[in-house]
């Protein structure tokens, strides 16, 4: 094991958060909130372990896949350590394991959240949740290689670990160039998206609106979420960039090289399209014809934007599905599970296999390393395990099995709400600090799909 390797780029990690709490800090000055120290005292901080862990280098560059899983590991739970300092050093959130279950929920773009009342928060303080949503949707470590002047074909290693899906590639020949090309894309539709909702919402609503829907994370900023804005035309444009958001970023490559046969082409970009359709009609039909919206237009707009925001794991909210008929809900719990496209901001377990192969497995017309598929039945199991064992843990609580059930689901597939006490209009405050600590560590293992987390508990990995 490299350690001094993992320190260094541990240490260029923690320069970058710093330079990310500054954002929110502009935001305090702008709104004249007295929270300067919530965010300078952990710059401070940061800046200063950055230099510590700096200071010796590594004669040895090459990084292998033992240090890339560790580097992704251990930077996750570092992150979101610093990240949640704001919200207990400004008082809003002062429990310790409240304001780390907010800040993982946040950069591993879950939206789960314990806020009773989301808009008696400071503007700067909101503007850092949902941005912890943008930095954690591409990946942090993804803006690190872009950024690093000198990164070499064995980071792909910290790519692979950290992005979700069963495979990652390079774009181009070098992995920096890979990470900026990925950045360059979600910035231009980040952006588009802003603007967009600034035609009907305030600007700073439609910057944190936009940064939750782009990072497919949900933190609303206001109670009823997006139910609050009773648009038509939001609910549109959010629905739209939430399906974009869960789709293969290679896919958007494609398109902007002018390789268009060829993105349209993709298997699981079809099965992506289908399984959403599908979704919509279906709960359309059910919402419609059980009486629960009176016209069919209203049973497709709400049952469309559930659907978006369910499979992309976004978690964003215009109206109670809570309430809506059995068939219905448990579409949407289905579509937990499912989640988005490999490759793309969106969560769950998602889908790169093709099942009507017996004899080799395929993938978009190309047949697969027997490595993968070994790999996809290891996190399948993985998977699995982990959301039997968090129900189990969390289930200390006492409370029903649909909640624990939902939520350790909610959690694992990053998608924010589930059903019952965890529903559309509830949230996780009435779980106890150890569940709370279970549900931070299922989220960061969903994100990072279970093994970068993993392998830190393991005595083998510290061996050198």
């Amino acid at each position: 094991m490299n350690y001094r390797l993992i320190f260094n780029f541990i240490g260029n990690l923690l320069r970058v958060e710093a330079f990310l709490l500054l954002f929110p800090l502009i935001v305090s000055i702008i709104y004249h909130e007295n929270l300067y120290f919530a965010y300078s005292i952990p710059i401070f901080i940061l800046i200063l372990l950055s230099y510590v862990l700096k200071t010796k280098k590594s004669s040895k560059k090459q990084l292998y896949v033992r240090e890339g899983f560790v580097i992704t590991g251990l930077s996750w739970i570092l992150l979101s350590f610093f990240g949640s300092l704001p919200f207990i050093i400004s008082g809003e959130i002062p429990n310790f394991f409240d304001a780390f279950f907010e800040t993982v929920s946040g950069f591993t773009t879950t939206g789960s959240s314990i806020l009773k009342d989301i808009e008696a928060m400071s503007h700067s303080l909101l503007f850092w949740r949902s941005f912890t949503h943008w930095v954690g949707g591409m990946g942090v470590l993804v803006f690190v290689l872009a950024i690093l002047p000198n990164t070499d074909a064995s980071s792909m290693y910290i790519l692979k670990a950290e992005s979700p899906g069963p495979q990652v590639g390079k774009l181009v020949s070098k992995v920096r160039i890979t990470a900026r090309i990925l950045y360059s894309i979600y910035i231009a539709m980040t952006v588009i998206l802003i603007i967009l909702l600034a035609f009907k919402m305030p600007l700073f609503d439609s910057f944190c609106n936009g940064l939750g829907t782009a990072g497919t994370g949900g933190f609303a900023i206001k109670n009823n979420s997006i139910a609050y804005y009773n648009s038509l035309y939001v609910d549109i444009v959010i629905t739209i960039f939430m399906v974009l958001f869960g789709i293969n970023f290679n896919i958007f490559y494609l398109l902007l090289i002018g390789h268009i046969k060829d993105a349209f082409k993709s298997e699981e970009l079809r099965l992506y399209l289908f399984i959403i359709v599908g979704a919509i009609i279906l709960i359309a039909i059910n919402l419609y014809y059980s009486g629960t919206f009176k016209t069919l237009s209203e049973a497709f707009r709400y049952s469309s934007f559930q659907t978006g925001s369910i499979i992309s794991t976004t978690g964003y909210t215009t109206t109670d599905f809570n309430l809506w008929p059995s068939f219905s809900r448990w579409i949407l719990v289905l579509l937990m599970f499912v989640g988005g496209m490999a490759g793309s901001t969106a969560g769950g377990i998602k889908y790169s296999i093709n099942p009507r192969r017996v004899s080799s497995l395929t993938f978009e017309g190309k047949p697969l390393e027997p490595e993968v598929g070994k790999g996809v039945s290891a996190f399948f199991i993985a998977y699995i395990f982990l959301l039997l064992i968090g129900v189990l843990l969390i289930s200390i609580d006492g409370k029903d099995l649909i909640t624990n059930f939902t939520a350790t689901l909610a959690c694992i597939s990053n998608v924010g709400p589930g059903l019952a006490i965890v529903g559309p209009t509830g949230n996780f405050s009435s779980f106890s600090s150890f569940s709370k600590l279970v549900l931070s560590i299922i989220m960061l293992s969903g994100r990072l799909e279970i093994f970068p987390i993993l392998i830190l508990f393991s005595p083998r990995t510290w061996k050198r």
